[in-house]
Order: structure tokens, then sequence, then C-alpha cells
């Protein structure tokens, strides 16, 4: 199978039209990505390329018979080739350790905000 040129050689998907010098971006620093991906909404955005992703879930109760929301948070690396912004759904993949919170890299944007 041929990859075509928008595809990343890392299986991250496709690659940014922005390029960055960034050593902890998955497309264009030395930061590989595992298997394990979630896709969330971003809620919060620091200056230091850092962002909380947060997705919500369902959890049954058994003794209840019903269903609860749960939530999900994790703190990502936000690239600057990325550069996702508040409100975006974004894909986010497993990485090594990025800082002590840090393991996961947002690698694709799949909904721009629209407010």
């Amino acid at each position: 199978m041929a990859k075509t040129k928008t595809e990343n050689e890392r299986g991250t998907g496709v690659m940014p039209e922005k390029v960055c010098d960034d050593k902890k971006c998955p497309y264009h620093g030395k930061v590989l990505v595992k298997k394990e991906s979630y896709t969330g909404k971003v809620i919060r955005k620091d200056a230091s390329r850092s962002a909380t992703v947060e997705w919500e879930r369902q959890y049954f109760i058994p003794k209840f018979e019903r269903y609860e929301l749960r939530r999900s948070r994790l703190r990502v690396h936000n690239s600057p080739c990325i550069d996702a912004a508040i409100g975006d759904t974004v894909k986010v993949m497993k990485t090594r350790p990025i800082s002590k919170t840090k393991h996961f890299a947002i690698v694709e944007v799949i909904a721009k905000n629209t407010q």
C-alpha cells in the first residue's frame, strides 16, 4: 500500500501545513507515538505548548441498572504546527513521557470550534 504525499510516515495521520522546530512535535520532532488514542475537546490551553483535553464516557451502575456520565481529562502537548484552540475536537495519541504530567500529544484537529 503506497502512502500519499499528505500522510505521515510515522502513522499519525495527515501532515499539518505549518512547519515547526519543536523537538517534542510528533511530526517534526523526535517523539514517536504509540497506538493508544483518544478523541476529545480542548478545554484549557497554556502558553507553554500544553493543553487539557476532556471527553465523556458512559459508566454502567449495576445496582440501579442505569448509566452515568463520567469525564476523563488528559494533559497533552500542543505543538505549534497544530496549535489547537479551546473548543476544538482533537485526536490525541500516547507518546513517551514528555514531562511530569504529559504523556500524550495532539496529532490532529478533527473539528474547529464554531464560536
